[in-house]
This record gives C-alpha cells, structure tokens and sequence, in this order.
C-alpha cells in the first residue's frame, strides 16, 4: 500500500484517480479548495497554501508520503483586449496550475530524499505540447511548464530514486472540457480527434494508477499522452 498525495481530488480527473487509487488498496490523501468529503482543504490562490497541505498531508499519512500526483488546475478565458483580466488570468493559472504544484514537488524532492525515493506524477495538458485556443495562452504555458518541470526532476533526482512522470490528457470529459466542447462546437472539435471521441477521466486514472506503482523506474521523464492520436509526438 502506498500513502498518496493527490491534488484536485474532488471532481473530474482527480475524483476518477482518486477511486481507482482506492479501489487497488492505496492510502489517498485528497486535496480540494473546499475541502468537503474527507479532503483536506487546500486554496492554492493563498499564499504558501501548497506549504501547509504538505505538513498536513504529512501528519495524515502517518510521517511518510510515497507518491505525489499534482493534478488540481483551473482552466479560464483570458481575452487579449482587457490587460486587467489578461494580466489577473495569467497570474491565477501559473499560481494554481503551475507554482501550487512546483512548491509541493520541492517537498516532494526533499522528502523522497530522506526517504529512500518516490514518485511524483504531474497532469499536465496537451497543450503543453501542441498550445490552446486564443483566450488560453496561459493555460498551455502553465502545462508547458510542468511538462519542463517533471523532465528537470527526472533527470536531476533519479540517482535518489526519486522518479518524476507527467500525462498529457486532450479533451477528457469532464465538466470543465465538457462546457468547452459545446462553446465551441463539439462536432468540429471531435473531427480533430482520430479515435472520434473525448477520453474518459477513467482512462487518465488508470494511467495515474499504474505510474503511481507499477510503471518501470526506466520511464522516468517521460510524459505520456492521452490525446485519441489528436495530438501525435
């Protein structure tokens, strides 16, 4: 059994990994804004908020923490032509979506370090890799950013036994990308999905699963997608 942090736990991707971490007999620590249903409450707008969850995190998992799966995020429009609601919306996601998880991935690091390992699992975005829509600039630099982040503690921490993974999920059918789809015609964005339909958060939780266990130490630094081929590397 493995003792899990697990960010953005109460909706979406993170309800769906947090389930199926359960389900495989793992010891899950959520994190949610709120912090209703057994989550720690956690608002990653607050100064040194990802601070206090990991001490929190700490004491709920009895001292020893072996995975961490950065998955909370926000995903708002940032028109172009307003540069206070450019300017708020840019400084909202890198906070959330990218410094929330860099501060709990330092800990990680150190703490994997007097520990003898672990592993950290950011979610990240595709587009990260292939950018957003025009009123998303932010959103595709935040996850271009953790993609670099988890390459860098791969590549820096490995010797520790320390092993970094990232996913990389299109569309999944959650309510954020399912209010997305039909503001922008879900049929013209399906046309652009080979497999011809959204993934599943189920889909994405089965491959948190397996990174948090079972994937080879080899894989570190690597991101794998989750796309239906709409976005191939």
């Amino acid at each position: 059994m493995a003792n899990i942090l697990l960010t953005g736990a109460s909706r979406g991707i993170g309800a769906a990994a947090r389930t199926a971490l359960v389900a495989a007999g793992h010891h899950v620590i959520g994190q949610s804004t709120a912090g209703s249903d057994g989550l720690i409450a956690a608002d990653f707008t607050a100064p040194r908020a990802a601070d206090a969850l990991w001490a929190a995190a700490i004491v709920a998992a009895g001292g020893r923490i072996d995975v961490l799966v950065n998955n909370a995020g926000v995903f708002e429009d940032a028109a172009i032509d307003d540069a206070d609601t450019f300017a708020n919306a840019w400084g909202r996601s890198l906070t959330i979506n990218l410094q929330a998880a860099a501060d709990l991935c330092r800990h990680a690091v150190l703490h994997f370090q007097a520990n003898g390992g672990g592993r950290i699992i950011n979610i990240a975005s595709r587009a990260g890799h292939r950018g957003d829509s025009p009123a998303h600039w932010h959103y595709a630099a935040a996850k271009g950013g953790m993609i670099a982040l988890t390459k860098t503690i791969a590549r820096g921490y490995a010797r520790d036994n320390i092993l970094a993974f990232a996913v990389a999920p299109g569309f999944t059918m959650t309510g954020m990308a399912a209010d997305y789809l039909s503001s922008r015609g879900g049929d013209k964005l399906l046309a652009d999905i080979p497999l011809g339909r959204v993934a599943e958060p189920q889909e994405v939780a089965e491959t948190i699963r397996w990174l948090a266990v079972e994937a080879p130490p080899s894989l570190t630094g690597a991101t794998l997608d989750i796309n239906g081929a709409s976005y191939a590397r």
